[in-house]
């Protein structure tokens, strides 16, 4: 067991890529960034100065930052991050924040305090935060990133941190390049769970945990308890859409509730985690088997998204569902074949949903993108259907097929994200 070379490679990929984050991690990172450039600083700033990409600001417009008692945006995130957020804490940054932290953020936004502008020109997840006393700046960056600060520039000298100085070819971004269907199938069937049972472990336990929050109470437009009120319940496909879409209705309002993320977003963690779960709890494969499962799933999602980047025009929950296509095939029984036929399947049927921010509607997303991935399993198994090389964008291989829906999602969508982000701006 695990004796192949690129065995290492993808549990590392797996354990760095799976960790816990509470809210959208778009508004979580301002306040990381914010609370790492006041701790920089070393004093109580008198301003902060925010830049953030396109994307950025396209997701942190309609949805509530965590922990804030129900307030949105770039403001509010990054306030809140340098009045009350612990940077060592990262993507929990917010888990911190008092009642006291609350108001006084209220009391800050629209004074001046903090100033935010537009940055073009720049990587796709791109936040930078000047924390300003007197003549004193310290300024954090993140750069394609949501975690891991790019450097902080201490009145005017710049510290490098990101692992984008480390040589390149140990770099995650080149490990990803590794990333196969074949291959991911072999590391599924074969690796030590024990390599990667603790990060598996805590998807399982945090991510299910929002999803009953998101079907006990009400949050957003509740997709999560429309399914299971309206639905069959006793169907394992609404089971597993619902709960996705509950974990979101929870995350997209505020909710102080982490979850583990995929691809740095939390939205497509619950998309590719908890639909795989449920099936497994339905088929009674056991935890190893389902365990086995999520690694296939996690791993087939980042896959995808190697080709697309963290943030685009192109909803994460496609390529998410894509993943938990290929989980749900292999907890039935599906081989190479059938998984490849379901990830095909799956982006035939809504590759390109748009993604117009982050906000309440991504739970009914999700939702229908598990109804696509659930129809592509049973196409591909049941019937042994799937839509063939020609069809639109699909192609006879699902590595081609994978890597034409990517271009799609990152260099023809390109004009698409621009307009999307200018008539959101409008409002």
């Amino acid at each position: 067991m695990n004796a192949k070379p690129f065995y290492d490679v993808y549990t590392r990929i797996l354990c760095e890529e799976l960790k816990p984050a509470l809210g959208c991690t778009e508004p979580v990172a301002i306040a990381y960034a914010s609370a790492t450039a006041v701790a920089a600083l070393e004093k109580e700033p008198e301003k902060l100065v925010v830049s953030c990409s396109g994307n950025v600001v396209k997701n942190v417009k309609g949805v509530t930052v965590p922990n804030s008692g129900g307030m949105k945006g770039i403001e509010a995130a990054a306030i809140l991050g340098a009045i009350g957020g612990d940077s060592r804490r990262k993507l929990e940054v917010l888990y911190t924040i008092t009642e006291g932290d609350r108001e006084r953020t209220r009391s800050l936004i629209g004074s001046g305090y903090c100033t935010v502008s537009l940055k073009e020109n720049v990587a796709g997840l791109y936040i930078s935060v000047t924390a300003i006393n007197g003549n004193d700046t310290a300024e954090a960056t993140l750069i394609e990133c949501h975690d891991e600060i790019a450097y902080i520039k201490k009145n005017g000298i710049k510290h490098t941190l990101s692992h984008k100085e480390e040589k390149a070819e140990d770099s995650l971004d080149a490990l990803r390049e590794e990333l196969n269907i074949e291959g991911i199938i072999d590391y599924a069937d074969n690796v030590d769970l024990e390599m990667i049972r603790d990060v598996l472990s805590q998807q399982v336990l945090l991510n299910k945990a929002i999803a009953e929050e998101g079907l006990r109470n009400n949050y957003g437009c509740s997709i999560g308890k429309t399914l299971k009120k309206y639905y069959d319940w006793d169907d394992v496909r609404i089971r597993a859409r619902a709960k996705a879409s509950a974990g979101s209705d929870v995350r997209m309002s505020g909710g102080a509730y982490p979850v583990v993320i995929n691809s740095g977003s939390g939205n497509q963690g619950l998309t590719v985690s908890l639909p795989v779960i449920e099936y497994g709890e339905y088929l009674e494969c056991g935890e190893d088997k389902t365990l086995r499962a999520l690694a296939l799933s996690n791993l087939t999602a980042i896959h995808q998204k190697k080709y697309i980047g963290p943030l685009s025009a192109y909803c994460g929950a496609v390529s998410a569902a894509a993943g938990a296509s290929a989980g749900i095939a292999y907890l039935m029984g599906g081989r190479f074949e059938a998984i490849s036929n379901a990830i095909s399947n799956t982006l035939a049927m809504v590759g390109g949903i748009v993604c117009d921010g982050a906000k309440a509607s991504c739970a009914a997303k999700i939702s229908s993108s598990l109804e696509a991935a659930i129809l592509a399993v049973e196409m591909s198994l049941e019937s042994h259907k799937s839509f063939e090389g020609g069809d639109g964008l699909v192609k006879n291989d699902v590595e081609e097929t994978i890597k034409a829906f990517g271009k799609v999602g990152k260099d023809g969508m390109r004009e698409t994200d621009k307009e999307i982000l200018s008539i959101m701006l409008e409002d």
